[in-house]
């Protein structure tokens, strides 16, 4: 079926293909690839690789997953989400670790496009969504403070690195400070209309790398990027050990959940923007075939970004070639301008990932939640946060999904219980009924609390009616503690019924109320409950 599918968009989309349509496609790869060489230069060193390592990811991704995106808009490559996860990998299994996970995340992935399970990411609230990117673009900020100061630092994580300064001394190196800040002021000073045709992050590095070799500033530098697509350093299945795999699949389940939660929403947001279908499933499949390759190269792992593929629609991309096109423009980069690339600050890089870092923070939803005082949004969102500075990554988002869920079923737990008695005289027989309407889910968590408001009534009524056509959910320990309630208050001269109950009548079946109290005290409609005497 996913084949299918995917036959069938390839088919629609190059309906009508032509030489016009081809050249949009070529001029709209070179203006995503203007935006992808900084930020692959950059994120390849954010994550512990090196500049090389992310030029070769986004090419791979480009042209393998490009092809076999679920839609003609997606641009794939390294993305900042991911580096805070590998930098981590890295510093305990070095690039071995970062492959291993970038291949474990590719088949995670693959799997649950294959299964259709990728709707599962959904489930993740989306202010835990925001408060975990904050956290990791924090780190991202942080864990360039040695490229931006041009300084040397200690330790595996960001705090371990900082705190280290105490024993290693903190000296900036003014002329590193000085091509950081003046890339991050150009990127804000950069006119954003601009962008879509030449974009600010590959104006300042150009400008602030020639300015530091023109005056042969003393800084660190990117250093040579060989003129290969297979990295020196890649893959060895001699140095991978089981354990190694056992201990990296935290890793893994959290760069695929990553992985899938950017390019679901890019996907989401690139198919409102150019007015077409987005197959999901398809889409995963592509990343996860696209990681599985990509250590073979030497790359790290990649993800569809809003970032080049909101350029490629806005340059007039037409098909997925514009995505293939991007990395043979890359390819030309690598092989004319790698000596000049070899020359760019890494300070200017540092200055880059500062930006971005700041951009990838969802600031529209974040003044969202706190202007409209959404305290349970703010809640997760800052607790994820903080979780994720602290912790580690996969502890860090597990913690904002419990806190979220423990919120939700204090949300839900809460019910409305009304009660109302009504006078009636049946086949000449005066009758108190006592209605009990109830909204909401009734479940293990408040189902004791209806209980107890029934055993608060008056006693001395002929016809007890409870009314279920506002519950929504009703589980089966609502059902055994009702069972038991109506067990211990039945008696002949009291009847117990229900109405509305046809969203319910599976559990009151499972749990044995509906045989107990038989088919006749069970009505659609709360009306027929109150006029007919069985």
């Amino acid at each position: 079926m996913i084949i299918k599918d995917y036959k069938s968009m390839l088919k629609s989309e190059f309906k009508g293909y032509n030489f016009y349509k081809l050249f949009k496609d070529v001029l709209a790869g070179l203006a995503v690839a203007a935006v992808s060489l900084p930020l692959a230069l950059a994120f390849g060193v954010a994550s512990g690789a090196d500049a090389s390592a992310g030029l070769i990811t986004a090419i791979i991704a480009g042209i393998v997953t490009g092809l076999l995106s679920g839609g003609s808009y997606q641009i794939s490559g390294p993305t900042g989400t991911m580096t805070a996860v590998l930098i981590t990998v890295a510093a305990t299994y070095q690039m071995q670790g970062i492959f291993v996970a970038c291949l474990l995340a590719g088949v995670i992935r693959l799997l649950a496009g294959i299964f259709k399970i990728g709707k599962i990411i959904q489930f993740i609230p989306r202010p835990v969504v925001v408060g975990f990117t904050s956290g990791i673009a924090f780190i991202i900020a942080l864990g360039q403070l040695d490229n931006f100061f041009g300084t040397t630092s200690n330790g595996i994580n960001v705090f371990e690195k900082i705190t280290s300064y105490n024993t290693l001394g903190f000296s900036p190196n003014w002329q590193a400070v000085l091509c950081a800040v003046s890339v991050i002021i150009i990127m804000i000073a950069y006119p954003k209309k601009w962008n879509t045709k030449v974009p600010g992050s590959l104006i300042s590095i150009i400008i602030v790398g020639l300015v530091s070799v023109v005056f042969n500033f003393d800084i660190a530098r990117i250093g040579e990027i060989p003129r290969t697509l297979i990295h020196a350093t890649r893959i060895d299945f001699s140095d991978i050990s089981f354990d190694m795999i056992i201990k990296l699949m935290p890793s893994a389940f959290i760069v695929a959940a990553l992985g899938m939660v950017e390019t679901l929403l890019c996907g989401v947001s690139a198919s409102n923007m150019k007015k077409e279908p987005f197959l999901a499933n398809q889409e995963l499949i592509g990343q996860g075939l696209g990681n599985i390759v990509m250590p073979f190269f030497g790359g790290v792992p990649s993800t569809a970004a809003i970032a080049r593929t909101s350029v490629a629609i806005k340059s007039g991309g037409m098909t997925r070639l514009t995505s293939v096109f991007q990395s043979l423009w890359l390819i030309l980069c690598m092989f004319l301008l790698a000596p000049i690339m070899a020359q760019l600050p890494l300070a200017a890089l540092a200055g880059v990932l500062m930006m971005t870092a700041w951009r990838m923070n969802d600031w529209h939803s974040i003044k969202y939640y706190f202007k409209n005082k959404m305290w349970g949004a703010i809640a997760k969102f800052s607790i994820t946060f903080a979780a994720t500075l602290v912790f580690d990554l996969t502890v860090s988002i597990a913690i904002g999904i419990v806190f979220s869920l423990v919120l939700l079923v204090k949300r839900i737990s809460k019910i409305e219980i009304e009660v109302s008695e009504v006078n009636n005289t049946i086949d000449g027989k005066k009758e108190k009924t006592v209605l009990i309407y109830i909204t909401g889910a009734l479940f293990f968590a408040n189902s004791q609390t209806l209980i107890n408001k029934i055993n608060q009534l008056n006693k001395n009524y002929d016809k007890l009616i409870l009314a279920m056509a506002g519950v929504v959910y009703m589980d089966i320990s609502a059902g055994q503690l009702l069972l038991e309630f109506l067990k211990e208050e039945h008696s002949p001269d009291k009847r117990i019924c229900f109405s509305n109950v046809a969203r319910q009548k599976k559990v009151l079946k499972t749990t044995g109320i509906y045989d107990f109290l038989g088919e006749e005290n069970f009505y659609q409609s709360v009306d027929k409950a109150l006029v007919i005497n069985a």
